[in-house]
């Protein structure tokens, strides 16, 4: 493997120098990202309560009913606030809502809002949630599926268009009463709450927007910790601490600043220049750094695929997509490659964070899937390309322009090149917003997507493959998966439920071959040390930045 595929893509010095001095604060204060970090102090010699962090890109969306990605819920969870909030142990609780009943058979769902306020000094009323929940549904937002997931009556109805989404189950009572009622008990429904597609929003503002809603930050309303005060595209952008958030005391943190650094080494001269408090590395700097206070390397529950276009005439071949799954060495991409600390995956569902009632991690129930050697890849191969009747296949992958993408996509190619004979695969990378809009429009024939669990239970991973679902983006559908997933949803049974989700992960995989996976995230980064309780959520938006602060 050697180094044809470790490179470090530099950018160039210019560039480097405009990162280093970029200000995103639009408040006059005259305080930037350059030595803005946690090394900074207040003049009585305390720590100054600022910090740079670090995204790998833009942020597509702000705006909840269409956000998709993990930059955009990483903010949204810290500007914005829902009925519930993930806590510092990673449990939810109740947030936006100070209490929530329900009726005997809990299907009826009944919150009282606490009195809070929108940053433009409106009062966070019901009538916003049943404004924002709605709209979802309106205008098919990419995760409507969250609101069929969490049972809500009618959800499923108006994604297959069969209802208006005015009938959705979600009433405001008056301003501070909200009822929402389910299809049927759901031991998902409070744990969904903390999900930024349930955010609120404000009907007044939105539609004096227009089609400008949160596409600058004057164009969007924060109710959490923080404010959304200033956003330069491809930048950065800025948080401030929301002096008017109803726990207000709780967070320590005067502002946080956001970078954009698509290279990793930049990063680590940023880092190292005290110009940024934290940064993502690469497999090429972890031997560098793996000895600095700073350095952590761990886990994650976030994974990395193979999408196949179902509609292109060889990929919907299933002994073709078993092939492609089969010739890719796992374990030469996260041992030799990244080093990260990410593992092979064999599965739709990551280990280490799923287990069964029992107490069985999902991972151990199921196995691997689709484990092979290349001799079996190839006999797949030569079986797919007889019943298509070529003799070979060349095709393109979708993927981001970063650092971890582009080898992992060079990678690929020379795998599937040697392993497969007639194999040929170009590299298209792209700005990782436009890789989400070619994947939604399924204009691609591989496409490389990572998936970060939105909320913690298998099913954040299986349910996306449904006919209809926005997460789908390849025109997927197998009835069998459907039906198993509709099953699910609904069944109180914990132990039978936990078998039909293990049987749905069979279908896609073992049956289907639908997706092919390819390693379980493992993340390094280096983090100033007197940076505390930045708290990391396994599922959902990645941070919390309530807790956090400088000592």
């Amino acid at each position: 493997m050697g180094t044809k595929w470790i490179k470090r893509f530099m950018l160039p010095a210019a560039a480097m120098l405009m990162l280093a001095g970029c200000n995103f604060s639009d408040s006059g204060d005259g305080k930037s990202s350059e030595g803005s970090g946690g090394s900074g102090s207040e003049g009585d010699g305390s720590k100054a309560q600022t910090i740079v962090l670090s995204e790998g890109s833009d942020i597509p969306t702000m705006d909840s009913t269409k956000a998709h990605d993990s930059i955009a819920f990483n903010v949204l969870n810290n500007i914005n606030e829902g009925l519930y909030r993930q806590n510092e142990s990673n449990q939810v609780e109740l947030a936006g809502a100070e209490k929530h009943d329900k009726n005997d058979d809990e299907t009826v769902h009944t919150f009282t809002l606490r009195e809070q306020n929108w940053s433009n000094g409106d009062p966070v009323t019901a009538h916003d949630y049943e404004y924002a929940w709605k709209r979802v549904m309106r205008e098919a937002g990419p995760y409507n599926y969250m609101l069929v997931t969490a049972g809500i009556k009618n959800a499923e109805k108006i994604m297959e268009e069969e209802a208006d989404a005015d009938e959705l189950g979600i009433k405001a009572v008056d301003d501070q009463t909200l009822e929402v009622t389910l299809e049927a008990p759901n031991p998902l429904f409070e744990t969904l709450l903390a999900f930024a597609t349930f955010l609120p929003q404000n009907e007044k503002f939105v539609e004096e927007q227009g089609d400008q809603y949160a596409l600058e930050a004057d164009n969007i309303l924060s109710n959490g910790p923080f404010k959304f005060t200033a956003w330069q595209q491809e930048q950065g952008w800025t948080l401030e601490k929301n002096e008017d958030y109803w726990d207000a005391d709780t967070v320590k943190l005067d502002k946080v600043e956001f970078i954009v650094i698509k290279d990793a080494q930049s990063g680590a001269n940023l880092y190292e220049t005290d110009k940024v408090d934290r940064v993502k590395l690469t497999s090429s700097l972890v031997d560098q750094y793996q000895d600095n206070d700073g350095f952590t390397n761990e886990k994650a529950s976030g994974t990395v695929f193979l999408r196949f276009n179902h509609n292109n005439e060889e990929l919907k071949n299933v002994n073709i997509r078993r092939a492609i799954t089969m010739a890719i060495d796992r374990e030469g991409l996260t041992d030799v490659i990244l080093k990260d600390g990410s593992v092979p995956l064999y599965g739709a569902v990551p280990e280490g964070f799923y287990k069964s009632p029992e107490d069985v991690d999902f991972r151990e129930l199921n196995g691997d899937i689709n484990k092979g050697t290349p001799e079996e890849a190839k006999e797949f191969w030569e079986k797919g390309l007889e019943e298509t009747g070529k003799d070979g296949l060349t095709v393109s992958i979708n993927m981001a322009d970063t650092d971890e993408m582009k080898k992992v996509g060079e990678y690929l190619q020379a795998q599937l090149e040697d392993n497969l004979p007639g194999f040929k695969l170009e590299l298209k990378a792209v700005p990782f917003a436009q890789r989400l809009e070619i994947e939604k429009a399924i204009e691609y024939d591989l496409s490389l997507s990572t998936w970060g669990p939105d909320y913690a239970d298998p099913m954040t991973y299986l349910d996306m493959w449904v006919d209809g679902s926005s997460a789908n983006r390849m025109d997927y559908h197998n009835p069998k998966l459907d039906e198993l997933v509709a099953d699910a949803r609904t069944d109180t049974d914990l132990s039978h439920r936990y078998k039909t989700l293990l049987d749905i992960e069979k279908v896609l995989l073992e049956e289907d071959a639908a997706i092919a996976p390819l390693y379980q995230r493992g993340n390094s980064y280096l983090t100033r040390p007197d940076i505390k309780n930045l708290i990391i959520h396994p599922a959902g938006a990645d941070i919390s930045l309530k807790w956090t602060s400088v000592e």
